[in-house]
């Protein structure tokens, strides 16, 4: 392996007489493997051989590494890379000790000689692990949402002070406070904390039912006022969609992928995760459909494939989708190759939207679906059949769109009722 990264025998010295030369040949081929190209691997055997100097391995055999003595060698790389005349600069010296972080830690768990540090034990886990079986099996809710309903529920018990680690102390005057320090210093919006109290509730009314706190305590939670549909969906226009996407043309692997994830986006008004999830086998090709996986509603629902929806997707594979294992659509364009994460489609949404200048109050991949379903509404079709396309289960969840289309009330205040009134 060492032969094939480096052609100058003094480069290729050091590797091949440093500590641990086959514990760290068979991390590299690992990563080979994995489809790491070669200068990825270079860089990588210059990390490897560090941490095989700077932590004294070839002393210390089978000892297991602390997390700790490993941040600790990762600042001093980065403070003496430092002083080299081309890292003179703090966001390169952060980037090498997370860099350093990354490739040692990947090693050493590798060979099972890292310790992570212990996490602190959460006094509530074994509650929240019940209210989640019940949330999947019970009600029958999408794994996302219990996680994302459970991890704020946990975040906010932490910050509650609870003496003998007990729901049992937890007052109604606690939670008030800390959902209003939310909404005061914490710069939350009314609707987010509105959204904490109705998951506080939830899980509240539950612990109830287990004899885990006071009886009425979940009743007497209280989110900020929300007014039925008091805001309007933002979005940007149609012809900032368009935009948006004929900036997205080029040659380039990115603009490729970035095309067809963005036209799903936008045309079918799909969310961030119904686009990570989809797999190959969604599209049929012969009869033209394709078939999406709702993240909320945990059913399917059939889309007739556009023309030019599919010819962005036909070239993305055969032009930039790396050859992968993985039946997922879309994949990362670095090795390793993996399906995108939870981020990464609202990442790219939101640089190409920060890239055309508009101006909107939020950035990401969910204002397409709101754009999506306002041009249709332009477009002449009902709220219901705008419904149908989003996959919306309630008419209320649609008829927000109603405020939206401002040049039709427009034409109706401009209506000459002749001399009626």
């Amino acid at each position: 392996m060492f032969e094939r990264l480096f052609r100058f025998p003094h480069a290729l010295r050091p590797h091949l007489s440093g500590p641990l030369a086959e514990e760290r040949r068979r991390f590299l081929n690992h990563r080979a493997e994995e489809g790491i190209g070669r200068n990825g691997l270079r860089v990588l055997a210059y990390y490897l051989l560090a941490c095989a100097h700077s932590l004294r391995l070839v002393d210390r055999p089978g000892e297991v590494i602390s997390f700790a003595e490993v941040e600790e060698q990762a600042t001093l790389w980065a403070d003496r890379s430092s002083q080299a005349p081309n890292m003179r600069n703090t966001k390169r010296r952060h980037s090498s000790r997370g860099e350093f972080l990354r490739h040692v830690c990947a090693w050493l768990r590798f060979m099972g000689r890292l310790q992570m540090p212990i996490a602190p034990s959460d006094p509530c886990a074994d509650q929240l692990t019940t209210f989640a079986n019940f949330l999947l099996h019970e009600k029958g809710l999408n794994p996302r949402t219990v996680k994302e309903r459970c991890d704020r529920v946990r975040r906010f018990l932490d910050r509650l002070a609870m003496s003998n680690n007990s729901l049992q102390d937890i007052s109604i005057s606690q939670i008030d406070e800390a959902l209003m320090e939310q909404l005061a210093k914490g710069g939350y919006a009314r609707v987010t904390v509105q959204g904490l109290a109705c998951h506080l509730r939830s899980f509240f009314s539950y612990a109830e039912s287990k004899g885990w706190c006071y009886v009425g305590l979940a009743a007497g939670i209280r989110g900020p006022r929300i007014y039925s549909q008091e805001s309007i969906p933002d979005g940007p226009s149609w012809d900032d969609v368009l935009r948006l996407l004929a900036q997205a043309e080029g040659d380039r692997p990115a603009d490729i992928r970035d095309r067809a994830l963005l036209m799903l986006l936008a045309f079918y008004g799909l969310r961030a995760g119904e686009v990570r999830c989809l797999r190959l086998q969604d599209f049929d090709w012969q009869n033209e459909l394709l078939t999406v996986a709702r993240g909320k509603t945990l059913s399917t629902q059939t889309y007739p494939l556009a023309r030019q929806v599919g010819d962005a997707i036909v070239r993305y594979l055969k032009e930039a989708r790396p050859r992968s294992t993985h039946r997922e659509v879309f994949l990362t364009l670095r090795p390793p190759f993996r399906p995108l994460g939870n981020a990464a489609v609202g990442a790219v949404a939101c640089r190409r939207l920060h890239s055309l200048g508009i101006a909107l109050s939020h950035y990401g991949s969910h204002i397409l679906r709101h754009a999506c379903a306002t041009h249709l509404l332009a477009e002449g079709l009902s709220l219901k059949e705008i419904g149908d396309h989003l996959g919306h289960r309630h008419p209320d969840t649609t008829r927000i769109y109603a405020k939206v289309d401002l040049t039709a009330l427009r034409q109706v205040a401009d209506f000459d009722l002749g001399g009626l009134v």
